[in-house]
């Protein structure tokens, strides 16, 4: 990539265990990532329903396995070694992903081979490529945040296959971080980039409940990794400059690059 991105200060959104890949991409670029989280991941409330459909999984109850992001797959990894069941045993199950990212860290930490990645990757798409192989009475295993969109479970169950849609995790609040209030009044902020939508809708919370207003975010430059993330964005209220074309955070920087080397 090119080095437009050399001394730009650029916010990472991301859970802070999430937050090391994109932080190393943006420092090989010699930007200088502010870490400052605006979410975290916490077990269900009940995580017995997702314990007793891992294990149904494990018993072979289902023909297929839809993940949509890394949490969750961290998440299934974590539940199997705390039941004990070992970590392939969801191996004899077709699993589709919802992005390249995904699928790896189902393929390492799943040892599942990923069959279906849609070409773009939202929910829609996923679903599209789900229902050209699913059959009537097959059975899916959906874990997902407890925020998720309906969209993916619904358009599955409508192909007549019999979905489980469990919440593998919560999505609450982050904390920690960088001081960015002092940071953005005093100009030393270059962009924000936005990876969910549910780091977009609490950054604008995160930075209200700290004192500040959206108003510190003039001229900063506000990039989301997809569409799903630019429209709960504005919903939010932010301006939102980048959207990038290829729904990954490599599609992310090339976007926020070519933003920056435009005039």
């Amino acid at each position: 990539m090119p080095s437009q991105l050399h001394g730009k200060r650029i916010v990472v959104t991301q859970a802070a265990h999430q937050a090391d890949e994109l932080a190393g991409l943006l420092r090989s670029l010699g930007a200088e990532p502010l870490l400052y989280p605006c979410i975290a991941m916490v077990p269900p409330e009940d995580i017995a329903v997702l314990d007793d459909a891992l294990r149904a999984a494990a018993a072979g109850a289902f023909h297929w396995l839809v993940v949509t992001s890394a949490n969750t797959v961290v998440m299934l990894s974590q539940r199997l070694a705390a039941l004990g069941l070992p970590a392939d045993s969801l191996v004899p199950i077709r699993t589709a992903a919802v992005g390249a990212s995904t699928a790896e860290a189902a393929e390492r930490l799943l040892a599942v081979t990923v069959d279906v990645v849609p070409d773009e990757q939202v929910a829609e798409a996923l679903a599209e490529a789900l229902a050209r192989l699913l059959r009537p009475g097959e059975r899916v295993f959906l874990p997902q945040s407890d925020i998720a969109r309906s969209i993916l479970a619904e358009r599955l169950a409508g192909t007549g296959a019999g979905v489980t849609h469990v919440a593998a995790y919560r999505t609450v609040p982050g904390s920690g971080g960088v001081d960015l209030l002092p940071r953005l009044a005093a100009g030393q902020v270059d962009a924000i980039v936005l990876t969910s939508s549910s780091t977009a809708r609490n950054l604008v919370q995160r930075l209200q409940a700290e004192g500040g207003d959206l108003s510190l975010l003039a001229g900063v430059c506000i990039a989301c990794i997809g569409p799903v993330t630019a429209k709960a964005a504005r919903d939010a209220g932010l301006t939102v400059t980048v959207v990038a074309e290829e729904h990954s955070l490599e599609g992310l920087l090339e976007a926020l690059i070519h933003d920056f080397d435009t005039p």
